[in-house]
């Protein structure tokens, strides 16, 4: 299993929109090998980690 690069309560950018978001949970899928990442604004929908972005 390979490591989260986002914390919960991180703020992170969607890259779609740069909408400004904060992680609410996150999720190891295994058998795509990839986390999954539940944010305040859309808390019925899952974001991957290429889908989001570190906000500086």
């Amino acid at each position: 299993m390979s490591q989260s690069i986002f914390t919960n309560g991180e703020v992170v950018a969607i890259r779609e929109s740069n909408e400004l978001v904060t992680i609410l949970k996150s999720h190891y899928v295994k058998n795509m090998k990839k986390y999954s990442y539940t944010v305040d604004k859309y808390p019925g929908t899952f974001f991957f980690e290429e889908e989001l972005m570190k906000h500086e």
